[in-house]
């Protein structure tokens, strides 16, 4: 392999989302590997548009979410959820959990409270503002 073919490919493996690459033929050997810094994975998440604002939301009718990451409606898998519709919640109870960067952070009660509808999908990403919760206040 010529030097100029070499840095050819390395540039094409720079600009490329690979992470490693090797390359034999007749007899010589390439092998590039990129080194990663990772701080945590995020799902991906698809673009959730911002509630309008409502009449309802003025009242605080709506809990959403306070940061992009995987909401979860119970403590661990095959638990009771935190709340469920008709649950009467007290001010500061934990509603879920949103898991963002291997970091779980609950979303509490904002009052006391009777949450109406669920509205997140438990296991599923939500993106910032996007509604959780319906709630009555009491």
């Amino acid at each position: 392999m010529e030097l100029q073919d070499l840095y050819g490919l390395m540039d094409r493996f720079a600009a490329s989302g690979l992470t490693a690459l090797e390359w034999e033929h007749e007899g010589e050997r390439v092998a590039l590997k990129k080194e990663q810094t990772v701080i945590g994975t995020v799902p991906a998440v698809a673009a959730v548009p911002a509630p309008a604002p409502q009449e309802k939301e003025d009242r605080g009718d709506l809990v959403t979410a306070p940061l992009v990451g995987v909401f979860y409606a119970a403590p661990a898998p095959g638990e009771a959820p935190f709340a469920a519709p008709g649950d009467q919640v007290k001010k500061g109870a934990a509603l879920c959990l949103i898991e963002a960067m291997k970091m779980m952070s609950e979303v509490p009660a904002p009052a006391d409270c009777v949450v109406e509808e669920v509205l997140a999908k438990d296991g599923e990403a939500v993106g910032y503002g996007a509604p959780l919760f319906r709630i009555r206040r009491v």
